[in-house]
């Protein structure tokens, strides 16, 4: 791929809108752990369904439990909502994840250790698969392992008068 959009949905679509970390710090901390690589953006959106989410984009990547969800129709009104967006998809690369069943023709293969990576597992403290920019900003602010912390650390920065900036949408 010459460009990769890391995109961010602000309520992501089956999982809680996260209080703490912040999507502004949340982008900010992947934009660092990209440095220097130019040819990946991050970027947020209001959308929550990948199929609007990709629209424009000639390649979609994601994991196959995202895959699963993408193909689950509790999330669409019925059925035909479901096909018609799964028919507005790009080309597919989707990497293995645990036992989700992934399309032969779209496998993305990825080293074996990347299926056990789980941002959910970060979100709830889990430290061992973030980046050294994430574990930097943590132990700073403790934006995963200790959400009192960071909202302390949240008001200290409001008092300075320094707001997290505003994430690309």
């Amino acid at each position: 791929l010459d460009q990769l959009d890391l995109v961010l949905s602000a309520a992501p679509l089956g999982k809680d809108t996260p209080a703490v970390p912040t999507l502004a710090h949340r982008a900010g901390v992947i934009e660092e752990s990209l440095t220097p690589r130019t040819n990946v953006r991050v970027l947020v959106t209001e959308l929550r369904l990948i199929a609007d989410i990709a629209t424009g984009y000639d390649v979609v990547v994601m994991g196959a439990d995202k895959w699963a969800q993408v193909n689950d129709v509790a999330f669409y009104d019925d059925a035909m909502a479901r096909d018609a967006a799964l028919a507005r998809l790009p080309q597919l690369a989707i990497a293995g994840r645990n036992d989700f069943p992934v399309p032969a023709d779209a496998r993305l293969e990825v080293p074996a250790h990347i299926d056990v990576v789980s941002s959910s597992a970060a979100r709830a403290g889990s430290t061992e698969h973030m980046t050294a920019a994430a574990r930097r900003f943590d132990a700073t602010t403790g934006a995963w392992t200790n959400p009192r912390r960071y909202r302390a650390w949240l008001g200290t920065q409001a008092g300075r008068g320094q707001h997290p900036p505003e994430p690309r949408r």
